[in-house]
């Protein structure tokens, strides 16, 4: 068992500055492998340090969710951003896009002829500057227009001003048990039809992006140029579960003391509370999933209910109950939202704390 570092007070993030190398690298390795570009997305881990490590493997380019981050990366030094986001673009979204553009590479996501037209009318001529990609509804079915509709949305894109480069999807629907391969099968369809009608129509394609966590690996057999993964560096609970990583693919915990221990009897089960509750951990739990998080040491334990600031674990029989004040790491199951929670992170190598880095796009949500 890897302790945690006396020097972290719980509850805290840590990062396995050693095990994200190995996942960032391997993630990048295996798409050039299979001649895709990687554009991972920041949303997951919001700090530069992380990006640089990306970037430095091979990575194109990165992808975010908002304006926001895409600012704060810009003033860290990325120049090639896609805010893979169907924005609606008022007055004070085209100032920040504009400012954008004149130090990055810029592209960001539409699926609508009304959302094309409304963000040409609001940028006018920077609108040369940013390029376009039309959003996909590959089985998903959240964003995105279907692939006979792209070529509407392509032309009120071009009619704006814009330069249209391809179509993006999401294939969110891969997080599920047993659903990764067919939501990779589908989004290569939906992908390659659109990026083919869109052809057809005279435009140039020249990026067709889809990918998550789930789906990247299964890429490379379609009309995809590039994968947007973004848990990959991290792991989580979600991704054991679905078996797209293992443990030792783990590279952030949650470090939590054991604050209460309860044998059990008839009428309650053998437990231990952790000072980690949501307000850490996140909420999130898939119908599918069989606990609100894992522990990384007992595999076989779950989290069955979360409070503000408590996280009930449910212990094996055959496990030693832990003790009191014992200190243990916890896998959230969704990581995006965990990062989100905290202003900086422990940086842990050789089990001793290295450094701490600031969650920077932390709450950058428009």
């Amino acid at each position: 068992m890897i302790r945690v570092p006396e020097d972290v007070e719980t509850p805290d993030i840590m990062v396995e500055l050693d095990m994200l190398q190995r996942n960032v690298d391997r993630m990048a390795a295996g798409l050039r492998a299979k001649g895709l570009r990687l554009r991972p997305h920041a949303k997951t881990h919001k700090m530069p340090e992380i990006a640089e490590l990306q970037l430095a493997a091979g990575a194109v380019g990165l992808t975010v969710a908002t304006i926001g981050e895409a600012e704060v990366f810009a003033e860290h030094g990325a120049t090639d951003l896609f805010i893979a986001y169907p924005l609606w673009i008022g007055p004070r979204q085209a100032k920040r896009l504009r400012r954008l553009t004149t130090g990055a590479r810029i592209a960001i996501g539409v699926d609508s002829v009304e959302a094309a037209e409304a963000a040409g009318r609001q940028l006018g001529d920077a609108a040369g500057d940013i390029e376009i990609l039309v959003e996909i509804d590959s089985g998903h079915h959240r964003s995105g227009v279907l692939p006979a509709a792209a070529v509407a949305v392509a032309h009120a894109a071009a009619a704006a001003g814009f330069r249209v480069g391809g179509v993006f999807t999401f294939p969110g629907h891969g997080y599920a048990p047993d659903m990764p391969e067919q939501a990779a099968r589908e989004e290569g369809r939906a992908l390659g039809r659109a990026a083919e009608l869109l052809a057809a129509a005279g435009f140039d394609v020249t990026r067709v992006s889809g990918g998550s966590t789930p789906t990247a690996e299964l890429a490379g057999t379609s009309a995809i140029t590039e994968v947007r993964p973004g848990v990959y560096v991290f792991g989580d609970a979600q991704q054991l579960e679905l078996g797209r990583c293992a443990l030792e693919d783990i590279a952030l915990t949650v470090a939590a003391t054991v604050v209460s221990r309860h044998e059990g009897d008839d009428t309650a089960p053998r437990r231990i509370v952790l000072d980690a509750g949501s307000k850490v951990l996140g909420g999130d739990r898939p119908v599918w999933a069989t606990g609100f998080g894992r522990l990384m040491d007992e595999p076989e334990a779950r989290i069955t209910a979360l409070s503000e600031h408590h996280a009930t674990v449910v212990w094996p029989d055959g496990s030693d109950l832990p003790a009191l004040g014992e200190r243990l790491r916890v896998i959230p199951n969704h990581v995006c939202v965990a990062v989100n929670l905290v202003d900086d992170v422990a940086v842990v190598s050789g089990g001793k704390v290295v450094g701490r880095w600031r969650v920077a796009a932390r709450g950058r949500n428009s």
